[in-house]
């Protein structure tokens, strides 16, 4: 398994953009993304950086593995 690299919200939302998610709300210091297709809602801390164990948890929840995440980035 790749490592996570500590990256920020805003590069963790960018990489979300890609797949379909666009940002819905912002409430603090948490972004709303949303994708209709299949809907999804998730929420990502905007950061400076982000946790792994929080990464890992946004990206399992999007479906996606940390390979293809990486490969977004």
């Amino acid at each position: 398994m790749i490592k996570l690299p500590v990256i920020s919200g805003a590069e963790c939302v960018k990489v979300l953009k890609q797949i379909g998610f666009a940002v819905d709300r912002q409430r603090g210091s948490h972004m709303i993304l949303v994708r209709e297709e299949p809907r999804t809602t998730i929420s990502v801390p905007n950061h400076q950086e982000l946790d792994r164990g929080t990464l890992r948890a946004i990206i399992r929840q999007v479906g996606l593995s940390v390979d293809e995440f990486i490969e977004l980035l």
